[in-house]
């Protein structure tokens, strides 16, 4: 592990709500998202552009509010977004686990949707049953293969699961349901500067498989609970057997990383890491090797990432400790930020 921290951070944004997702365009646009936590966002998904946020595609995709989701429909509304990707391919795609608080899944709400960024329109959606989000589900993050015809998403929720998403058909099947890998580790305690973190019950921040990404040739999915330390691969191939006993002897153990939420493997493999224990984001090289990029008392748990067309790495800092379910005296909004990281 280098001992001095190698980036520079700087700020790009503050948001009066909680934010969780970042995404950045080939172009240079900047997207972020909002998830119904603590508060009814009043915008789930927006684009932020000259200081300010601009509801995206649209105002009507972002109308939903919770206390009148018997009038609306959940399959053409955000209704509680978790994570934003650019694929570079002209694309962004939402991730919507459609689970206000984490808890009251609205079903047929869950769903994947992609969105033409050259007529900012939505394309295409992918729905997800019952047999591929059930009740107690929480789709956290989604990455894609190389070849454009996989998409891998985590769900942290109640019972940890990866779910694949065939983009040429719409089938999608969920894999290593219950499996060690992709479950809270009980033996870990998620800590903030030594202090461990607990709800009111007494209940810690007990998160199931979190952070996911796909190694640049395609030929590795990568992923890990946010409750654990281990970090875990499959071969991408094996994924299309749905046999999770067999899956699950080919499931690979790569080494030990800490806590951590999201992920972002750059075009040099390089894996970053956000160690939102320690207000940090790391990265492990190739070799295993870890390495600090930055370390800030600013960067209160930080949580997802994309890369600019520069190179330069964006991350948002959530402020999960600061929230209502680990600080009782917290209101219901909860202010966050997106930073830049630059390296020399």
């Amino acid at each position: 592990m280098t001992a001095t921290p190698s980036g520079r951070l700087s700020l790009v944004a503050r948001f009066d709500h909680q934010v969780t997702g970042v995404a950045v365009s080939e172009d240079g646009r900047i997207f972020v998202n909002f998830p119904r936590w603590t508060e009814d966002s009043p915008a789930s998904v927006a684009e932020w552009k000259d200081g300010a946020l601009i509801p995206y595609p649209d105002e009507e995709w972002n109308s939903w509010r919770n206390a009148s989701k018997n009038e609306m429909t959940p399959d053409d509304h955000w209704v509680c977004v978790q994570s934003v990707v650019a694929d570079r391919k002209g694309s962004l795609w939402v991730l919507d686990p459609a689970a206000p608080a984490t808890e009251q899944r609205v079903k047929g709400g869950q769903k994947l949707v992609r969105i033409e960024l050259s007529e900012n329109r939505v394309v295409q959606s992918f729905m997800f049953g019952d047999d591929v989000a059930p009740e107690g589900s929480y789709l956290n993050d989604v990455r894609f293969h190389p070849d454009g015809h996989r998409a891998y998403i985590t769900d942290s929720g109640a019972t940890g699961a990866l779910i694949v998403v065939d983009l040429g058909t719409g089938e999608a099947w969920r894999v290593l349901h219950g499996h060690p890998s992709t479950q809270p580790d009980p033996k870990v305690l998620v800590k903030h500067r030594g202090e461990v973190l607990r709800r009111a019950d007494g209940r810690g921040a007990e998160f199931a498989a979190d952070g996911i990404e796909v190694s640049p040739d395609g030929a590795f999915l990568y992923w890990q609970a946010l409750t654990g330390h281990t970090l875990y691969r499959i071969a991408t191939e094996a994924l299309e057997v749905r046999d999770d006993r067999a899956l699950g002897e080919k499931v690979e153990r790569v080494g030990e990383v800490g806590v951590s939420d999201g992920y972002w493997m750059d075009r040099q493999g390089r894996l970053y890491l956000s160690a939102l224990e320690e207000d940090a984001v790391k990265r492990r090289l190739p070799d295993g090797a870890m390495e600090t990029v930055v370390q800030d008392s600013r960067l209160r748990w930080p949580d997802s990432f994309a890369e600019g067309p520069d190179g330069a790495i964006y991350v948002t800092s959530s402020h999960i400790m600061d929230t209502s379910w680990f600080d009782p005296e917290a209101g219901p909004a909860t202010a966050t930020e997106l930073w830049r990281i630059d390296e020399d």
